[in-house]
């Protein structure tokens, strides 16, 4: 098991968590690529800063990438392959068809990284570096990544549909789809918080603002003006209200006060046993972001590839 030490401070608004690894997990390190491809992290950096500086909602996209990744099959970059005759992929799967975005971006990260170590750094190492800066970008907390996953030569569009949480989930199937996946209740509440940043299609909120009662009713208003009660699936509303572009604590508020847009966000404060959780991340935004960073560790390790198993990629989008 990996042994680890949190140290949190504020820097100039920032909070910065630092992770010091005592023993790896599993044959992950956080200097994999130290000799063998010293750049790489400083590519991924400058490409998803340029992405985000472009388009502020392509931090949360590459987040959720990181995460539909890692709920299917572990950290293997399975995410990232197009269908072709042997297998559908996960792309076109209920919870990532029409709303998993940002495969551009990880194409010209990997395009730079290949120049400048060729076969050398998978794609799963790269979505979960990205996840990490695009939060960072939007001015949440940094943590340490272990590095030396290997990818999948192979995806599986069932397997996406039946192991993602969806939105619609109550708190008990989410509890279980977690603990599924080695990740405790603890963790699913922060995690959750990745919701503080970016959209959800209007698919996946339409029945919670026209059916459900523990809704703020002037919240419940203002988004069916973005979501027709039939047609326009794909409309988008932030799932933050308040600052869907800023990485902070105030999606834990939201729930508070019956603004969370999505019913399995709401079920996180609806008289259950999270919502001590969620009341205390909405007035300690430093415990927040010390948890969320813990959390997106022990995520990222959710059954990697390593060794000899998989493959190093050199296109994302194929298996080599």
């Amino acid at each position: 098991m990996m042994m680890r030490t949190l140290l949190c401070i504020g820097v100039m608004a920032v909070f910065v968590c630092s992770i010091n690894i005592n023993a790896v997990s599993g044959q992950l390190s956080s200097t994999f690529y130290d000799k063998s491809c010293p750049r790489a992290q400083s590519i991924v950096k400058r490409v998803v800063k340029q992405a985000v500086a472009k388009e502020k909602r392509m931090g949360a996209s590459l987040v959720r990438l990181h995460f539909h990744d890692c709920f299917v099959n572990g950290c293997d970059g399975s995410i990232l392959l197009d269908d072709n005759a042997t297998f559908t992929g996960e792309k076109t799967a209920g919870p990532n068809a029409n709303s998993a975005r940002g495969f551009d971006v990880i194409d010209t990260i990997k395009t730079q990284v290949e120049a400048a170590c060729s076969g050398v750094v998978s794609c799963a190492d790269i979505l979960t570096i990205a996840a990490r800066d695009s939060v960072v970008e939007l001015q949440g907390p940094t943590w340490t990544v272990m590095l030396g996953r290997r990818d999948s030569t192979t995806a599986s569009l069932s397997d996406a549909n039946n192991n993602i949480p969806s939105p619609a989930s109550s708190l008990s199937a989410l509890i279980s789809s977690f603990k599924g996946h080695g990740l405790s209740t603890k963790d699913l509440v922060a995690l959750s918080g990745a919701h503080t940043i970016g959209q959800s299609r209007c698919a996946f909120f339409r029945t919670r603002i026209y059916n459900e009662s523990n809704i703020n009713a002037a919240f419940a208003t203002s988004v069916k003006a973005n979501c027709p009660s039939a047609g326009g699936d794909n409309t988008l509303s932030p799932l933050d209200v308040v600052t869907s572009i800023k990485f902070d604590n105030k999606y834990y508020g939201n729930l508070k006060i019956q603004k969370g847009l999505l019913h399995s966000d709401q079920q996180l404060f609806n008289g259950g046993p999270t919502d001590s959780q969620v009341t205390a991340y909405s007035t300690n935004q430093n415990s927040f972001f010390t948890d969320f960073a813990a959390a997106m560790v022990k995520m990222s390790n959710i059954s990697p590839l390593t060794g000899t198993s998989g493959q190093i990629r050199k296109n994302c989008r194929k298996a080599n």
